[in-house]
C-alpha cells in the first residue's frame, strides 16, 4: 500500500483541459512552459489549503496554471520529501512553514530530506501564529486554569498537533515541562491539523494546538471550540478576548510561525528569481491582503529570495538546541 494518495484539486474544468493542452519539456529560458504544481504537505482543508490556494488563484495570472496537490502525513514529511526529490526545474513547488523545514528535520533520527541543503526559499507569503483550543465541555478559560484542571484530572487530557516534530508539537512539550504536565498532558499527533480539530470538536481528545485560521476562529466563535490562549506577542486583532502566552505568565511559549514558497535546491536562480517577483505583485494585492489578515495571518509584502533562506537558516540555528532539549527523535 503506497505511503500516501495524491489528489489533484483543480478549479474548473477549463484549467483541466490547459493543463493537459500546456507544451512541455521546455527550460529556464522559456519557464514557465507548462502547469506548476505546489504541494501543500498536509491534507486539504487544513491552514496551508487557505495559504496556498490563494496564493495559487493570483499568481496564475502572471506564470500560467498552477495546480495545488494536497500530500498530507508525517507532520508534512512526506510532502516536503516529495518536493525536495523532484527534479529541479521549477515546476514543483513546496508551501513550506518552520516545522517542514526546520523542526522535521531536526526532530528526526533519519530525515527523508535537509530543510536548508534541500531547498530554495523563495518567498515567505504570510507570518502567523499557534493557538491552544481546547473542547467546550472542559471548564478552562486559560492556561493558568487548564494547569490546574489537568493536575486535578491526572492522566485524562490529551492534545493534538498534526505531527510529531512540528512547530505545535514544540510548543506543547514546552508547555508540558513547564507546567510540570509531563504525565497529564499526553500528546496524540495527527496527519494534519483537519484531522486533528475534527477530533477536538467530537470530543475525540481535549485539545489541540493550531494555527490560528479562519476556520479555527469560526469554530471559536460558533462555541464548537475555546481558543484560550495564542503564542504572539499581542492579541489578535480577529479575536482581542483571547490573552496571549505571554499574559498567561509562559512568555518563552511565544513563537511566530510562517508560511513559505521553496523550491529543489539546484533549481535555477533565473527561475526562483521569477516566481519571487510573479509573488511580489500578487502579495501588492489589498484584496489577497485582507483574505489573509481575515484569517489572523499576516502577509509578507517584502519577502525575497536571500532574505527568506537567511530566515530559514537563522531559525535552524536557533532552534537546534531547544529541539534536541524538548523533542524526542523520532525515526
Amino acid at each position: 500500500m503506497p505511503l500516501f494518495s495524491r489528489r489533484k484539486l483543480l478549479n474548473s474544468a477549463a484549467q483541466m483541459a490547459a493543463l493537459a493542452a500546456w507544451p512541455r519539456g521546455a527550460g529556464a529560458d522559456d519557464y514557465p512552459a507548462r502547469p506548476i504544481r505546489l504541494v501543500i504537505p498536509y491534507t486539504a482543508g487544513a491552514a496551508g489549503d487557505q495559504i496556498g490556494r490563494p496564493w495559487a488563484e493570483r499568481v496564475a495570472p502572471l506564470l500560467g496554471p498552477i495546480y495545488v496537490e494536497n500530500i498530507g502525513g508525517a507532520g508534512g514529511a512526506i510532502g516536503s520529501a516529495a518536493v525536495a526529490q523532484s527534479t529541479a526545474d521549477g515546476y514543483s513547488l513546496l508551501l513550506g512553514n518552520g516545522s517542514t523545514q526546520v523542526m522535521i528535520p531536526l526532530s528526526s533520527s533519519q530525515p527523508a530530506y535537509d530543510g536548508v541543503r534541500d531547498f530554495r526559499a523563495i518567498y515567505r507569503l504570510i507570518t502567523s501564529t499557534l493557538a491552544f483550543a481546547v473542547h467546550p465541555s472542559l471548564p478552562v478559560k486559560n492556561l493558568r486554569e487548564l494547569i490546574a484542571f489537568a493536575r486535578a484530572n491526572p492522566g485524562k487530557l490529551s492534545y493534538g498537533t498534526p505531527g510529531i516534530g512540528t512547530g505545535n508539537h514544540l510548543i506543547g512539550e514546552m508547555f508540558r515541562q513547564q507546567s510540570g504536565l509531563a504525565a497529564d498532558f499526553v500528546h496524540v499527533p495527527y496527519r494534519g491539523m483537519g484531522p486533528a480539530t475534527n477530533d477536538l470538536v467530537s470530543g475525540q481528545i481535549s485539545a489541540v494546538i493550531a494555527v490560528v485560521s479562519s476556520q479555527i476562529l469560526q469554530l471559536h466563535v460558533a462555541g464548537k471550540l475555546r481558543l484560550i490562549a495564542v503564542t504572539s506577542d499581542h492579541r489578535l486583532s480577529g479575536a482581542p478576548d483571547i490573552p496571549t502566552v505571554i499574559e498567561e505568565g509562559m512568555p518563552d511559549l511565544r513563537y511566530a510561525g510562517w508560511f513559505g514558497l521553496f523550491a529543489p535546491r539546484a533549481t535555477p536562480n533565473a527561475i526562483v528569481e521569477r516566481i519571487a517577483a510573479a509573488t511580489r505583485t500578487a502579495m501588492a494585492d489589498p484584496k489577497l491582503q485582507e483574505s489573509y489578515r481575515s484569517q489572523g495571518l499576516e502577509p509578507d509584502v517584502d519577502s525575497a529570495p536571500d532574505k527568506f533562506q537567511r530566515l530559514v537558516e537563522d531559525e535552524l540555528a536557533r532552534l537546534a538546541p531547544i529541539v534536541t532539549a524538548v523533542v524526542p527523535k523520532r525515526d
